[in-house]
């Protein structure tokens, strides 16, 4: 396995069970991934994912194989907020409507709509229920669509927020069927866009929410390696994969197969190297490999080892994305003002983050473990965009994301109630909804079936979130079991 991420593991767990032996390799010197932990005044948090959506039932099977069904957890209903432009540069903030989907409003005359886009915007949104759907079925940009239907008010202060939360992508680039799979024949169904979406959500209540794992989402990963020290699995961390290629070694006696086989070469070096020491090259081979690493890395090893297929030329690039987490002592947040967190509209004066999670609101086992601090954690890096939080220091990213804090919040917040802050940094975060991605994937996975005992996991050909990364790396695992493992035994 080339990456210890979520994906990695999972599919190097899948694989060894049946008694292959498995060997990942991880560049960084942790496991995890995008699932990750930081330690601030003596809290475990959260440092990536801290939630998985419950769609399909994958994630919870797995967590009941690890032992922590008993310590799923459920979020604060108490839902987020919108924060955005108010009247002459002011900051204003209401609860996102309840009754939506990536901010399409089931109700456009709702006030929960009209709160935040105003009566001219949900007027204007409310002419999608009185025009014709005259593209049956073939609406492919998010953006597009909405403001087509509904208005720029829609789309610039509800869908936008969520589409760059979430998606790290502008609406325009987002592709419709991958971020709101069936609402194109929905709306041919009922016959507008808002009815599209109230049936849509009707029908998904029931795979729609999200939870989490008492203690937070890093405990997978804890449990994740211990799972793989017990079937046997070689970790090998700070090893970054500079190269795979295919080579003929010699075959195991006995085989009537001309005296040689193919396999895989995998060479690595340490990823954190010392200067006055003369790094090691790893080299490893392997029947089966699987690159569940992230897309710059896959890219380059894919095109060389993969004939048939060109270049990443095509490809968009990938967003630089920050988290930065803050522990306060601030009494006036126990009230939790923005409920469980906010998404930040584009061009809200004075606040330069795009989305905050007020944790030790959302999540009753964290204010437990705070006692009296609160935690919230703010994320940076729009679409398109350089990272705001490139070049600057440790205390100037703190100093920025206490005042974002603070706008967001509605709560004068200062250095003097900073306890503990962290930052975590992700900068290949490749989108997977984004217009044309699913067919490049498509592409690239083709190219690579062809191509003898290889597999390519992760959410950059899955889709974001571990309820889409934890069953595309259970098939790349079950295809090598299949191709591995015979009735007599391992193959």
């Amino acid at each position: 396995m080339v990456g210890g991420g979520v994906a990695g593991m999972v599919a190097a767990l899948e694989c060894a069970r049946v008694g292959l032996r498995v060997t990942v390799l991880e560049r960084s010197d942790v496991l995890g991934g995008c699932v990750g932990r930081i330690e601030l005044d003596g809290l475990t948090l959260d440092s990536g994912a801290e939630s998985f959506a419950t769609r399909g039932g994958t994630v919870a099977e797995l967590l009941e194989r690890l032992g922590l069904a008993g310590d799923v957890v459920d979020p604060n209903p108490a839902g987020a907020w919108l924060t955005m432009p108010g009247l002459n540069g002011t900051v204003d903030s209401a609860p996102l409507p309840k009754t939506g989907m990536l901010g399409i409003p089931a109700n456009p005359l709702g006030d929960d709509v009209r709160r935040i886009i105003g009566w001219r915007g949900a007027s204007r949104a409310y002419l999608d229920r009185l025009m014709p759907i005259l593209t049956i079925g073939r609406a492919h940009s998010l953006g597009k669509l909405v403001r087509s239907r509904m208005g720029a008010a829609v789309l610039d202060r509800l869908v936008t927020p969520i589409s760059a939360g979430v998606y790290s992508a502008n609406p325009d680039d987002l592709d419709l069927a991958v971020v709101a799979p069936g609402l194109n024949q929905a709306m041919t169904r009922m016959g507008s866009l808002s009815g599209g979406v109230a049936d849509l959500i009707e029908e998904r209540k029931a795979g729609g929410a999200v939870r989490g794992i008492r203690g937070g989402m890093h405990r997978l990963v804890d449990a994740l390696v211990a799972e793989l020290a017990r079937f046997d699995v070689t970790v090998i961390t700070s090893a970054e994969v500079t190269g795979l290629t295919r080579v003929q070694v010699a075959a195991p006696a006995g085989e009537a197969n001309g005296g040689a086989v193919e396999v895989w070469r995998v060479t690595a070096v340490p990823s954190e190297d010392d200067p006055d020491v003369e790094p090691a090259a790893i080299e490893l081979t392997a029947i089966d490999v699987v690159l569940a690493a992230p897309a710059h890395t896959s890219l380059g090893l894919i095109g060389e080892a993969v004939d048939s297929w060109q270049s990443a030329d095509e490809w968009p690039a990938a967003a630089s994305v920050e988290l930065v987490t803050l522990v306060v002592d601030a009494p006036a947040l126990a009230a939790a003002p923005r409920g469980t967190g906010a998404l930040v509209a584009v061009g809200t004066p004075g606040v330069t983050a795009k989305a905050l999670t007020h944790s030790s609101a959302k999540w009753a086992w964290l204010a437990e473990a705070a006692g009296d601090r609160q935690v919230v954690r703010l994320s940076y890096g729009r679409a398109g965009a350089s990272n705001p939080l490139d070049g600057r220091t440790d205390d100037e990213v703190a100093a920025l994301a206490l005042a974002d804090a603070s706008a967001i919040l509605g709560v004068d917040l200062d250095a003097r109630m900073l306890r503990a802050s962290g930052r975590t940094a992700w900068r290949d975060a490749l989108s997977h909804a984004t217009i044309g991605q699913r067919d490049r994937v498509r592409a690239l996975e083709d190219a690579v079936a062809a191509e003898p005992g290889i597999e390519i996991t992760g959410s950059w050909v899955a889709g974001t979130g571990l309820a889409s990364v934890v069953p595309h790396a259970l098939e790349a695992a079950h295809r090598i079991r299949h191709r591995r493992v015979t009735a007599d035994g391992v193959a």
